[in-house]
C-alpha cells in the first residue's frame, strides 16, 4: 500500500538499504555531539549555567541507551519496520521541539525523547542486517554500520560548528529534524520488514524481556558485550581527552588538532575496511583478538613513554592512532559475534550491544579529567584501562579459542 512503500523487498537492492541503515546509525551520534559548539549560545538563550546545559547531553545519552535496550527486544515480537518508521518520525518531531524549546526544562525533556527515538535507528539497523544476512555478508554490512557509527561522533562537532556559524544553535536541531524526515522517507521506500510474522517471538513485552535475560545468561555473549562496551569506552575517553591533550598540552591550534583527529578517525575507517576484506577468510575471533591486542599495545606503549618522560606530539599521535585502528577492528568483530551468538533473538542482542556501549561510553567520557587536569597521561591511562578490561573479558569470558559466533561456513 501507499504506492508500494510496504513492499517486502528493497526497491534497489541492498546498497540503498545499507545507506539508509547507515544514516540511521549516524544520526543519533550526531544528535549527541553536533550541538556542542553551541553550548555558550544555549547558556545565554536560557540564562542558565554551563553545567545545566551539559546535563542535556546526559539526557540524550540516557535516552539513547534506554531506547536501544527497550526497542531491540520489543522488535523481536513486533517486527522491525514499524518501529523504524516510528523512531525516524519521532526523532524529527523531538528535534523540532529542541529547536523551538522555550526553556531548559522543555529542552532537556525533548533531548531525552530524541535519544530514545534515535536509539531505534541503531539497534534496529543491526537487527535488520542480522535478519537478512549471515556469515561474511553480515560481517561486511555490520562493518559499514560500525564505521559510520564510530566516525559520526568525531565529525559531529566539526559540522555542528559550521552550522552554528551560519546562525543560532537552534539551526542545528532544525538540520537534525530535516535529516529525520529524510530518513523516514528512506525507511519507507528502501527498508523492508526483515522479520516476518512466523519468525517473531510470541508473548509481547514479557517475552521480549525474558529473551534479554536468557541472552545475559550466556557467558560468551556477556564477555563479548564487555569487549564491545569497553571498546566504546576507550573511544569516548579518547574523544573527551584528546582536545585538552593536543591543544592545551601540546599547544596545537584548533586547525592542526582537527588534522590529528581526522587522521585518527581515518585509522578507524581503514581498520573497518580491512576487517571487511578479511571477514570470511580469517576467523572473526582471531580478528577480534588482534584488534583488542593492538588497542592495548598502543595505549600501553604510550603510558610507558609518558612515564619515561617522552611526551611529544608524534609519539602521542602515533600511539593514539594505533588505539583507534584497533578499535576499528574490535567494534565490527564483536558486534558480528554477539549477533551470531544471540541469533535466536537478534533484536534483544542488538539492544544489549547498544545499551552496554553507550552506558559505558557515558561513564568513560569524564574519566580523563577525573583527577583534575586532563593530560596526555590521564587520557592514556583511561584508554588503556578500558583496553585491558576488554582483554580480560575477551580471554576469561568470551574465550576466542572456543570459536563462539563463527559462521558455519568459516
Amino acid at each position: 500500500m501507499n504506492g508500494g512503500i510496504d513492499t517486502a523487498t528493497p526497491r534497489t537492492g541492498t546498497g540503498r538499504l545499507v545507506l539508509v541503515l547507515g544514516g540511521l546509525s549516524a544520526v543519533s551520534p550526531f544528535a549527541v555531539d553536533m550541538y556542542a559548539p553551541g553550548f555558550p549560545q544555549i547558556v545565554s538563550s536560557f540564562g542558565t549555567t554551563t553545567a545545566a546545559v551539559q546535563f542535556s547531553l546526559t539526557s540524550c545519552l540516557v535516552g539513547f541507551a534506554a531506547g536501544q535496550l527497550v526497542l531491540g527486544p520489543v522488535s523481536d515480537t513486533l517486527g522491525r519496520r514499524r518501529l523504524l518508521l516510528a523512531g525516524a518520525a519521532l526523532f524529527a518531531v523531538f528535534s523540532t521541539v529542541c529547536a523551538l524549546a522555550p526553556n531548559l526544562a522543555v529542552f532537556d525533556l525533548a533531548r531525552l525523547c530524541q535519544g530514545v527515538a534515535g536509539g531505534a535507528g541503531i539497534v534496529l539497523g543491526r537487527a535488520v542486517i542480522s535478519d537478512l544476512f549471515t556469515g561474511a555478508g553480515a560481517a561486511r554490512r555490520l562493518t559499514a554500520l560500525s564505521v559510520i557509527g564510530s566516525t559520526a561522533p568525531v565529525l559531529a562537532p566539526v559540522l555542528g560548528g559550521a552550522v552554528v556559524g551560519l546562525g543560532s544553535w537552534r539551526l542545528v536541531f532544525a538540520v537534525l529534524a530535516v535529516t529525520g524526515m529524510l530518513l523516514l522517507a528512506g525507511v519507507g521506500y528502501w527498508v523492508p520488514e526483515s522479520l516476518p510474522a512466523h519468525r517473531r517471538l510470541p508473548g509481547g513485552s514479557r517475552r521480549a524481556a525474558s529473551a534479554m535475560g536468557r541472552l545475559l545468561r550466556r557467558r560468551a555473549l556477556v564477555g563479548h558485550l564487555l569487549v564491545a562496551g569497553c571498546g566504546i569506552g576507550a573511544l569516548f575517553a579518547y574523544i573527551s581527552g584528546s582536545p585538552f591533550v593536543f591543544q592545551d598540552g601540546y599547544g596545537l591550534s584548533p586547525a592542526v588538532y582537527s588534522l590529528v583527529f581526522a587522521t585518527n578517525a581515518a585509522g578507524t575507517v581503514l581498520a573497518g575496511a580491512l576487517f571487511a576484506r578479511l571477514a570470511g577468510r580469517v576467523r572473526l575471533n582471531t580478528l577480534l583478538t588482534i584488534g583488542v591486542l593492538v588497542m592495548a599495545f598502543a595505549t600501553g606503549t604510550l603510558v610507558l613513554l609518558l612515564l619515561a618522560g617522552v611526551s611529544t606530539v608524534p609519539t602521542t599521535w602515533i600511539c593514539l592512532f594505533g588505539a583507534t585502528f584497533g578499535f576499528g577492528i574490535v567494534l565490527p568483530a564483536s558486534t558480528t559475534i554477539i549477533l551470531a551468538i544471540g541469533g535466536d533473538a537478534p533484536g534483544a542482542a542488538s539492544g544489549l550491544i547498544g545499551g552496554a556501549q553507550f552506558l559505558i561510553g557515558a561513564a568513560a567520557a569524564p574519566l580523563p579529567g577525573a583527577a583534575g587536569a586532563t593530560t596526555a597521561l590521564s587520557t592514556a591511562v583511561a584508554v588503556l584501562g578500558f583496553a585491558l578490561v576488554a582483554a580480560v573479558a575477551l580471554f576469561v569470558l568470551a574465550r576466542p579459542g572456543e570459536g563462539n559466533g563463527e559462521p558455519e561456513t568459516a
